[in-house]
């Protein structure tokens, strides 16, 4: 056996013997912390008939949470990587006010701070990884210091029958869309959305956001462009375009959403979903999921297919996210597509899944509003796998020992993945086989601590090996 099998082996087997995800959530009398991060409302201010009870009636929602990263480099080069360790404390309150005919207002303030022991000096903060979202790094680069405190929420909804209006600063979930709040502060977007269950066991969500406020981001900025003259200034994502610049797009780009979910078929879950930056560039997504019973476990295949369409129509690069357009056929081109596909079993405790994606050999696929495009395929911890021409494969395994009545509150889930990305283009990472394990602990009924821990084992490329080991602990208390 040659080396490169020695170690996909060994992986492997490390897998299976660590990983043994159903996870476990967290539930309160007031929220549930899902196995995602979301925050789901199990209780909500009830209707009130006057302006001063929907004051008085209104809910408080606190949440203490720390947040720890450690990211071990297996070689260091001067002037583009350094280990680095990044910390988080602080929390958020976020209060509703009792709806009144219907209208009712959030406001959510969250913060971030950083312990001196463990954190990067400031003259190195260009080395964060993980950890860069504990923090604002525009901030701290020009002359301020660690630590925000942000409004992430800040909105009116108002609700009649089965639809709700909301407009303002507000968390959006869709396939392009998502709050990801597995650091210190969501990501939210400034903006009008709508969402309807009017139609049976049909959801439709409607947005039109006019800016976004990334994690790590103490105000608001454009939804899309870059700016190299700044760079953290403005759109800054790991995923974002950096060829589609505030010279060349301008900064007042609009992101428009439309996603429609739908049951009413038997075991059947479909979802049509649209997104478009006018004038640069659209998407249409089309996603189903079936279940089939076989004895008392449920098989479940599930497809996603993601066409990128170019409405840019650049006479520069844009086809590679890095600027890189070596060996892109069309390099002034946005156009491309996306297949995943996955299989899950599920049975009790126990879930199992299978994924794969492929990537056509066309452009790299633009999602900087954290709804990653191979998330629950073969997404893992860390991983930006969708630059074109590359193919994914994925096994996870979990098991919810507290759902088998086993250990109270302890649930484990892990992942392995084979990147295979095109060695012939520079603006890419090298092929990679990662492994990723999640392990949660219920402490109270009201607090959990979660561990996690990536290792990317990467080939060299430019002559450089970019294998790492990361690690983060987090903690979450809700009151």
């Amino acid at each position: 056996m040659n080396k490169s099998r020695m170690k996909l082996a060994t992986g492997v087997a490390t897998f299976l013997l660590v990983s043994t995800s159903a996870q476990a959530t967290l539930q309160t009398d007031k929220v549930t912390l899902k196995g995602n991060m979301q925050v789901k409302y199990n209780k909500l201010p009830k209707a009130v008939t006057t302006l001063t009870e929907a004051f008085t009636e209104g809910m408080f929602y606190g949440r203490f949470r720390t947040n720890f990263f450690y990211w071990d480099w297996k070689n260091e080069y001067a002037g583009k990587t350094k280990d680095n360790k990044n910390n988080g404390v602080g929390g958020s309150l976020i209060y509703k006010t009792a709806p009144l005919k219907g209208v009712s207002a959030t406001v959510g303030v969250y913060t971030s701070q950083n312990l001196d022991c463990f954190r990067m000096d400031k003259e190195d903060v260009k080395y964060s990884k993980a950890g860069k979202d504990t923090f604002s790094r525009y901030n701290v680069a020009t002359g301020g210091h660690y630590g925000m405190t942000v409004l992430a929420q800040a909105y009116l909804q108002y609700d009649i029958s089965k639809t709700s209006f909301i407009m303002g600063r507000q968390l959006f979930e869709t396939v392009f869309t998502k709050s990801n709040d597995t650091k210190m502060i969501p990501n939210s977007f400034d903006g009008v959305t709508l969402t309807s269950k009017e139609l049976s066991q049909t959801t439709l969500k409607v947005g039109y956001l006019m800016k976004q406020k990334l994690r790590d981001h103490i105000s608001a900025h454009d939804l899309l462009a870059y700016d190299p003259a700044s760079k953290w200034s403005q759109n800054d994502d790991a995923s974002v375009n950096k060829n589609l610049t505030v010279d060349r797009i301008g900064q007042d780009n609009k992101l428009i959403v439309v996603s429609v979910t739908n049951t009413s078929m038997k075991n059947l879950k479909a979802n049509v979903s649209y997104a478009a930056v006018p004038d640069v560039l659209s998407n249409l997504t089309l996603e189903a999921h079936y279940t089939i019973a076989v004895g008392s476990m449920k098989i479940v295949p599930g497809v996603r297919y993601m066409m990128q369409f170019d409405d840019l129509g650049a006479n520069y690069g844009v086809a590679n996210l890095k600027g890189k357009q070596t060996g892109y056929k069309d390099p002034n081109s946005l156009d491309t597509n996306l297949l995943c596909a996955r299989v899950d079993f599920k049975q009790g405790a126990f879930l199992g899944r299978l994924g794969y994606s492929k990537v056509a050999d066309k452009a790299d696929i633009v999602a900087p509003w954290r709804g990653f495009p191979t998330g629950g395929f073969t997404r893992v911890m860390g991983q930006y796998n969708w630059y074109a021409n590359t193919k994914t494969y994925m096994i996870r395994v979990g098991y919810d020992f507290s759902k088998a009545n086993i250990l109270p509150g302890f649930s484990i889930m892990g992942r392995y993945a084979i990147q295979d990305f095109d060695e012939n283009k520079p603006g890419v990472a090298a092929d990679s086989n990662v492994i990723h394990i999640d392990m949660r602990q219920n402490i109270t009924k009201n607090s959990e601590l979660k561990f996690r821990f990536g290792s990317a084992s990467a080939d060299k490329k430019a002559a450089k090996d970019y294998s790492y080991n990361e690690y983060r602990l987090e903690y979450n208390l809700f009151f």
